[in-house]
């Protein structure tokens, strides 16, 4: 490439990043976090459902609530709420950084029962039919409704082009749609100017809109095409509220608050200190590990880590996401898998400098970042369709473990690929060029000296390494069925316990005394001035008294005040959904990677995560160690990771295959896992001192978090080898041709004049 050519690619390069880098600096000054109800606590609802003349309140019609309710939160864009049913026809609302609980409690606990209605005339109702005022005020006989709102597909506020203000576009669905044309074919055969021409559109018992079928619409024929507008002098803010209740559903039954409080953090300052310590230390060790492995390299690598944290946070906060102690933890753990992509371009432009001697450092270094483009290219890709699909599908939890997902994929892909290729250009030069052991990138290292030494071809008996792949599975899914798995609260649901003290109790000593009287996973939360709740998974009398003795303990005085059954806060619906977006996840993977390498290749990764899985949940199993929110978390970044590492050896496989076209596919693959194998150590090196932190200094649900991401990052390691290869090289034996490139290999080096790093 012409020096003209790389000097503009750099500015641009440069330019870009102090753009980002300046944003970043902006929003950490200006923009306060929206922290979780674990950090800093919230508002609660509590709502009770009652009986409708055609439905009766009971545990089912309350969970259908409770869904709706879900839905509607989510689109008021409060991120990580907890939602449960509390006994029979109660329903529990934890709402963490609602900037105004009073709007929150408006738009959730309205009944919404959207109804269409023909317009009999005016005057006073009789039988089935009743009299409202329409928006005017006049009265209106209605008569029963013709369909509701379980029959609208979708609902968009939008400008009026004819004028008045807004309106709501409503799209109906299935038999709705047929319905709305009897109704207004019905009302088209009044003369114009008849109330019976006109179709009353009520919520909540109230019309909001009273329009008259248009004169062109033939009598007994209606309007076609499943669609309507919904019109009534509404403002921006009226019509977008409208919108969100019909597109949320109309509740199964009607609502009312009974209850509005703050309530405390569900983590007490110990646990959050000693979270914050563990990421601290960990963080350190991993730029310890980086500078003694890389040198000066190793010191850029730490540099575009702290450049990825303060991003990646700031980004956070730009799209206003609500922050969790979980959520952070996962942020703390992309900071040490960020390293992947860094340690990949180190590791390539070490072999291009000391296996293929490729010249000069700065040739050296920009051939490594072109061949390992294409890996962190796939990688990232196919992270990124997970992430996407988890957010425009799930729901809950899982659709902010999507957001948080996507920002760290995208903001990775410009640290690595934008501010480190800047660094190594401005620092791989002049000095260092002239003393290239300055950089640490000019010795192959242990692992890579090690890797020389070893035969290519121990894959060469791939049915064996998938024995042994399917006894650890088989131990594992035993867990399953003897052990049973220990479904957390958030999956099962439990018991909440509620007193009142005769004065402000000090949490953090009942949050202990709780946990001392058997209890550690309890969430132990003040509720008002005066009040302490626990919640807690299914217990008996005998355990309710235990944790009212240790309350009162602290306490001095402890007097229950309400003490109920509540259902899973992830209920059946976001389950269902987290399950299908994350089996469309997989399948996207597979069609994306059957596309850039080979459907065999794609087989093997599916079958190498579905391993990871497996192993995890049976040793959770095994271990009697609780499944809840924070574990999907963890098994969630465990595929992420399953299928990254994957990834790196079949990109590195179809490029030793297009190098060594007539060597059996066996000793390919051999070939790309030794040769791999340097980064996968020292990545996975990175990691584990984070998790390692975490796992013996954090608190005890993030030290099951930690442990969940290191049996993860131990099976998601060796299941490339012992799964994926194995698998891919059966499949090219029944089907050859796996891994064959998609271009000549001599491609994959990029054009560099008198060595500019590009």
């Amino acid at each position: 490439m012409p020096r003209e050519t790389a000097r503009r690619g750099m500015t641009g390069r440069a330019v870009v990043s102090l753009v980002v880098l300046a944003a970043t600096v902006y929003l950490l000054l200006t923009t306060a976090p929206r922290l979780g109800l674990d950090l800093r606590g919230g508002t609660q609802i509590v709502l009770e459902t009652k009986d409708s003349p055609t439905v009766t309140a009971n545990a089912e019609t309350t969970d259908r609530t409770l869904e709706v309710l879900r839905r509607r939160v989510d689109a008021l864009g409060v991120a990580e709420p907890m939602l449960a049913r509390s006994g029979d026809n109660r329903i529990i609302v934890e709402l963490p950084g609602v900037r105004d609980p009073r709007e929150a409690v408006e738009v959730i606990g309205r009944t919404a029962q959207l109804s269409f209605h023909p317009v009999l005339g005016t005057g006073t109702g009789s039988g089935d039919s009743r009299v409202l005022p329409d928006e005017s005020g006049q009265p209106l006989t209605l008569g029963p409704a013709a369909l509701t709102g379980e029959g609208v597909d979708e609902a968009l506020s939008s400008i009026d082009s004819q004028g008045g203000g807004w309106l709501v576009s409503v799209d109906f669905k299935g038999d709705a749609g047929r319905a709305w044309e009897r109704l207004t074919g019905q009302a088209a055969c009044s003369p114009p100017g008849d109330p019976a021409r006109r179709v009353a559109i009520a919520l909540d018992d109230k019309v909001i809109s009273s329009p008259q079928v248009s004169p062109q619409v033939a009598c007994g024929v209606g309007i076609v095409g499943g669609s309507t507008q919904i019109t009534g002098q509404f403002s921006p803010a009226e019509a977008k509220d409208l919108a969100l209740l019909i597109n949320a559903g109309a509740l199964p039954t009607p609502v009312e608050i009974i209850e509005q409080r703050t309530v405390g953090p569900t983590l007490g300052a110990e646990a959050i200190d000693a979270s914050a310590r563990a990421a601290v230390i960990g963080l350190a060790l991993t730029a310890l590990f980086l500078l003694a492995v890389y040198r000066l390299a190793g010191l850029i690598a730490v540099g575009a880590l702290v450049a990825y944290a303060a991003v990646s946070y700031a980004a956070l906060l730009a799209v206003g996401a609500t922050l969790t102690l979980p959520g952070l933890a996962g942020f703390v753990l992309a900071i040490g898998m960020a390293v992947d992509a860094t340690v990949l371009v180190f590791e390539r432009a070490r072999e291009e400098h000391t296996v293929k001697r490729g010249g000069s450092l700065p040739r050296s270094v920009s051939r490594g970042f072109s061949g390992a483009l294409s890996a962190i290219v796939d990688s990232n890709v196919t992270t990124l369709l997970a992430a996407g699909l988890l957010f425009w599908l799930a729901s809950g939890p899982v659709r902010g473990f999507g957001v948080t997902l996507s920002i760290g994929v995208v903001v990775a892909l410009f640290i690595s690929l934008v501010l480190t290729r800047l660094l190594l250009h401005l620092t791989m030069r002049g000095a260092v060029a002239r003393r290239p052991r300055l950089s640490g990138l000019t010795h192959e290292g242990r692992v890579r000296q090690w890797v020389n030494r070893r035969d290519p071809g121990f894959l060469g008996e791939p049915r064996r390494w998938l024995m042994v792949a399917g006894a650890v599975v088989i131990a594992a899914i035993a867990g399953l069925f003897v052990a049973g798995p220990n479904l957390g609260v958030e999956f099962t649901g439990g018991r909440v316990v509620e007193y009142s003290t005769s004065a402000p109790a000090d949490v953090e000593q009942v949050r202990d005394a709780v946990s001392d009287a058997g209890f550690p996973r309890a969430v132990v939360q003040t509720s008002g001035e005066k009040g302490i709740s626990v919640r807690t998974e299914p217990i008996d009398e005998d355990a309710t008294e235990r944790i009212r003795t240790a309350v009162a303990s602290v306490a001095g005085d402890a007097t229950e005040i309400r003490d109920e059954q509540i259902g899973p806060s992830l209920g059946a619906e976001l389950r269902t959904k987290a399950v299908i977006a994350l089996c469309l996840a997989v399948l996207a993977q597979l069609i994306y990677l059957a596309v850039r390498f080979d459907w065999r290749l794609g087989v093997a990764t599916v079958a190498a995560l579905a391993q990871d899985v497996l192993i995890i949940l049976g040793i959770f199993a095994w271990l009697g160690k609780s499944m809840d929110g924070v574990f999907l978390a963890a098994l969630l970044t465990v595929i992420g990771y399953s299928v990254n590492d994957s990834v790196v050896v079949f990109d590195r496989v179809r490029e030793v295959r297009g190098l060594r076209r007539k060597e059996p596919f066996a000793r390919v693959v051999g070939t790309a896992v030794l040769q791999t194998l340097p980064r996968t150590i020292n990545t996975g090196i990175g990691v584990l001192f984070v998790l390692g932190a975490l796992l013996f200094l954090g608190d005890g649900s993030l030290a099951d978090f930690a442990l969940a991401l290191l049996l993860g990052l131990v099976a998601g390691t060796v299941s490339t080898v012992a799964t994926a290869g194995p698998v891919a090289i059966l499949l090219d034996k029944r089907w050859p041709g796996a891994g064959r490139p998609v271009r000549k290999a001599s491609r994959t080096r990029s054009r560099e004049d008198n060595g500019a790093v590009v």
